[in-house]
């Protein structure tokens, strides 16, 4: 047979492989709900997700892809058999690692971690529930040390809040107690380590004898203005990918 014989019968044949594919895809069950595997798409022809469907549930892996780039996908889930749980993981558009934790639903549950531009250093540890962080959080320099270590109750600072320096050493020294300062509250000069200032706060209000320190000695006490601190956000608005 000829060569030029060969084009009819090839390209039917990617015809066929193509109807066939898609007869695959994209099905309905008898009560109208999703099952089997499923294909999206953007408008622009680029792929928007596959994963497979049980009768309407999501099981298994599902890839999703940004309307830019179908090289990666931006988010995989996998959903765990018989619940609404998932283990959910971000991309940036070139494939790197940017967030991965569990979601139930729509929401974030228990640790969560966050990574730094090179796709592979910890740039932060979350912890939710119900969708609100809720236990221990801390962030990180590329180096790898802290840059803070906090804790949060429904959403608020709750408890200790620690800042350190690139160097390693704290210098603000904090507790919260429901999103607003309360207790003794200690300032340390960021270069060296050394104390400046220490007093207490009442509800985001300084109280009582504040005290100033130089080279680590106290050279003098001062009454609060009364005047508000500035505030930190209570409630941390992650990259919700």
């Amino acid at each position: 047979m000829k060569a030029k014989n060969y084009i009819p019968i090839l390209v039917l044949a990617l015809l066929f492989c193509v109807n066939f594919t898609f007869a695959q895809t994209n099905k309905f069950d008898s009560n109208g709900k999703r099952h089997g595997v499923w294909k999206k798409y953007y408008k622009n022809k680029r792929i928007r997700y596959s994963g497979t469907f049980d009768h309407g549930k999501e099981v298994g892996t599902f890839k999703f892809y940004s309307a830019a780039n179908s090289d990666f996908p931006s988010v995989i889930k996998v959903y765990k058999n018989g619940s609404d749980s998932a283990d959910v993981t971000f991309y940036a558009l070139d494939g790197k690692l940017e967030s991965k934790g569990l979601m139930i639903g729509k929401n974030r549950e228990g640790k969560w971690l966050y990574y730094h531009e090179d796709g592979k250093t910890l740039m932060s540890e979350e912890t939710y529930k119900n969708g609100k962080l809720h236990g221990p959080y801390k962030t990180f320099y590329n180096s790898g040390k802290p840059t803070e270590v906090a804790n949060y109750l429904n959403g608020l600072l709750d408890g200790s809040y620690k800042k350190y320096a690139i160097k390693g050493h704290i210098y603000q020294d904090f507790t919260y107690k429901q999103g607003k300062l309360n207790g003794l509250a200690t300032y340390y000069n960021r270069k060296t380590g050394e104390i400046t200032t220490k007093g207490t706060f009442r509800d985001d209000v300084r109280i009582g004898t504040w005290e100033n320190y130089a080279d680590g000695e106290l050279v003098s006490t001062e009454q609060p203005n009364k005047k508000k601190p500035p505030r930190k956000k209570t409630n941390k608005n992650t990259k919700k990918q």
